[in-house]
C-alpha cells in the first residue's frame, strides 16, 4: 500500500499548473503585443485549478491503487495558503487556453512512474532531492566547501 503521509491538516489552498500550461502561456506572452504584457505580472493557470492540499491528496489517492491518505500527529494549519485568480491573463490574452487540469497531470505522474517503475526509495534519494544531492556530491569529493566543482572533477549531467 502507498501512504501519503500530510504534515499539515490540509486546509490550505494551492494553484496547480501543468508545465506544458505554463510554456504554452510564456509563447503566448512573447507573441503578443508589447503595450500588453510590458511590466506586467501575470498568473498562469486555470482559477478553477485552486485546491485544497488535502483535496489534492485525495485526488492522487483516488488515481493511484492501493494508497491512502495518513495525516501526522498533530498535524495543524499550514500557514502557507495562496489562492489565486487567473482573470488578468484571461482577459489579456484570451486566445491562451490552458488544457491541462490536476486530475490529468495526475494521471500522467502516475503513469510516468509506472512506466520508469519509480519506487518510493529512488524518488526520495539524492537523484531527485537537491540536497541530497548536494551532501552526495561533497561526500564524494566532487564540489568544495563553497559547493562549487573542485577542479578537474567532471560536472554531472
Amino acid at each position: 500500500m502507498v501512504k501519503c503521509l500530510m504534515k499539515s491538516d490540509g486546509t490550505p489552498w494551492r494553484p496547480l499548473v501543468h508545465i506544458r500550461d505554463i510554456s504554452a502561456a510564456y509563447l503566448a506572452i512573447l507573441d503578443a503585443p508589447r503595450k500588453l504584457v510590458h511590466n506586467e505580472a501575470f498568473n498562469v493557470g486555470r482559477s478553477c485549478e485552486n485546491y485544497r492540499v488535502s483535496e489534492i491528496a485525495e485526488m492522487v489517492r483516488d488515481h493511484v491503487p492501493g494508497s491512502a491518505i495518513r495525516y501526522e500527529d498533530g498535524a495543524g494549519p499550514d500557514k502557507r495558503c495562496y489562492r489565486i485568480t487567473c482573470e488578468k491573463l484571461e482577459q489579456t490574452l484570451p486566445a491562451y487556453q490552458p488544457v491541462w487540469t490536476v486530475e490529468a497531470g495526475i494521471k500522467e505522474l502516475r503513469d510516468a512512474y509506472e512506466d520508469f517503475a519509480l519506487t518510493k526509495d529512488a524518488f526520495v534519494g539524492s537523484d531527485f532531492l537537491r540536497i541530497r544531492r548536494i551532501n552526495h556530491l561533497i561526500d564524494a569529493g566532487q564540489l568544495d566547501d563553497t559547493l562549487r566543482w573542485k577542479d578537474g572533477v567532471q560536472k554531472a549531467a
